[in-house]
């Protein structure tokens, strides 16, 4: 991965991770070109939101409990959590700034 500001989430460490803050988990599998597409724009917003929001990724293949969990059908699916809660949902390609909002919503 590109950037040293993203998270990798596993199964294993989903749930402490997500369960303070506000956290972006980008949900891809590397077969998926819409979520290559989307990378570069998730590298951005961890760098944009360093130390005021968490950014994530995880790879539905190597971690198939926790997409099953959030019944996650189609990939790139962003999942936002709030203190452990899930706020927002957002499935397919999805440009910077709607992403940004999303995470400004959950900031303020």
């Amino acid at each position: 991965m590109a950037s040293e500001k993203i998270k990798t989430f596993t199964d294993s460490n989903f749930d402490d991770e997500t369960k303070t803050g506000v956290v972006l988990v980008d949900f891809w599998a590397e077969w998926c070109g819409p979520c290559r597409r989307l990378a570069p724009t998730v590298e951005a917003l961890a760098g944009e939101y360093d130390g005021r929001a968490t950014v994530a990724k995880l790879n539905v293949d190597e971690n198939p409990s926790v997409p099953s969990r959030f019944m996650i059908r189609g990939i790139p699916t962003l999942l936002l959590f709030k203190n452990g809660e899930l706020a927002e949902t957002m499935v397919g390609l999805a440009a910077k700034e709607d992403i940004a909002k999303l995470i400004d919503k959950h900031l303020a």
